[in-house]
């Protein structure tokens, strides 16, 4: 897998491309929504194609405890069992392991665990993550990794380090061997830059997985936590030592001004549950800033959630209205606004896409953050 990169900003290091799988393409930069079982939580894939989606993350952890891989792989792979015939990313479940997980024991072969779920055993390797995202048949696979917290001791890091090329070696020799079902004859592998934030820990692990030749690269082991100036630093230091031509993914990243930091630095793919969470919470985002649908200003208010968005929900009901839905618990609320923001995300990308290719990147960027930050009122 390779990047066809289109254009470049002349004033960032913003790039806009094209990526193609056996699924179709996708234009970078890309945020994905997360699909963690199978889904967007509240929203269909006709809905999912209205607000622009072109590649979705879901979740092998969660996959590989419920539905379970024999259930998926007698639906023919996941793009099969969810209906999605667009790419899908699947994260390995290294973080989920991490943070969800009850109880757990890490070890150079893997983690054992204990489902969050219902409290089961489990030992997931390596090779193992691999062949379950294989059976799945995703597009772009990634290696299991080991996830540090923030603050982290040196040492700490380093092990997890070492740890994450390991296990990356034995992903990368497992993806090259034949396998019994593969639904997904052209799937990509990514690595996954771990180091958290030493310097020298994330050039030596970024160094040596583009020794492995990885399809693609990702950028782990931050937006857990640290100071937004710590992420934008460990973004832009480490960005340096991975290729030009491949993919590069920045992993839990964000809100808007997030994006633009990493855009500007040269990251091309994303995933978050920000919009979606926040839809569920009644938590809007738009070009001015971000509100709650659900305070009483917008008791009698009678205009969109956003003015000139084209998403369904601005289109065909009001402020008052979807306030409405959320005082009375229906679900719908929890749907129109989660889709109003993943239409914003999406929209958000194609206008920053659109602005590297005419060489406007900067302004854009600027013009956008000082209406955003001006006017946002964030939800306490």
């Amino acid at each position: 897998m390779k990047i066809d990169i289109i254009a470049k900003d002349k004033v960032t290091k913003a790039r806009a491309g094209r990526v193609k799988t056996s699924h179709g393409e996708f234009d970078t930069p890309a945020f994905m929504p997360v699909g963690t079982q199978g889904t967007v939580k509240t929203l269909s894939n006709n809905e999912l194609d209205d607000c622009g989606v072109q590649i979705l993350l879901s979740n092998a952890y969660h996959l590989y405890l419920r539905p379970g891989e024999e259930i998926i792989k007698n639906a023919g792979g996941l793009h099969k069992f969810m209906n999605w015939d667009k790419p899908i990313l699947t994260d390995s479940g290294g973080f989920q392991v991490f943070s969800l997980a009850v109880l757990r024991k890490v070890s150079d072969g893997g983690v054992e665990f204990q489902s969050h779920i219902d409290g089961s055993r489990h030992m997931l390797t390596p090779e193992k993550m691999l062949e379950f995202q294989t059976s799945l048949g995703s597009d772009i696979m990634m290696v299991l990794d080991e996830c540090v917290h923030y603050p982290c001791e040196y040492e700490m890091a380093k092990r997890a380090v070492v740890r994450t090329l390991d296990w990356a070696k034995h992903s990368k020799e497992r993806s090259e061997k034949d396998f019994d079902f593969r639904p997904n004859k052209k799937q990509a592998v990514f690595g996954i830059v771990q180091g958290a934030s030493y310097k020298d820990l994330r050039e030596d692990c970024a160094k040596m997985l583009v020794k492995m030749d990885f399809d693609g690269y990702a950028l782990g082991g931050l937006a857990v936590g640290e100071p937004r100036e710590i992420t934008n630093e460990m973004t832009q230091f480490t960005i340096e030592f991975l290729p030009e031509d491949r993919p590069r993914y920045l992993m839990g990243v964000g809100e808007p001004q997030d994006l633009f930091d990493a855009v500007s630095a040269g990251i091309d793919m994303f995933d978050c549950v920000v919009p979606t969470r926040n839809g569920r919470n009644g938590t809007a985002f738009t070009s001015n800033g971000r509100f709650s649908v659900r305070t009483a200003v917008n008791a009698k208010e009678l205009s969109p959630v956003e003015e000139g968005c084209g998403c369904y929900a601005c289109m065909n009901h009001t402020r008052s209205y979807i306030r409405h839905l959320f005082n009375t618990g229906e679900i719908l609320g929890l749907k129109l606004v989660s889709l109003h923001n993943v239409y914003f995300y999406q929209s958000l990308m194609k206008k920053m896409r659109q602005a590297i290719i005419d060489g406007k990147f900067a302004k854009f960027r600027a013009d956008f953050m000082e209406r955003y930050e001006t006017k946002k009122k964030v939800v306490t």
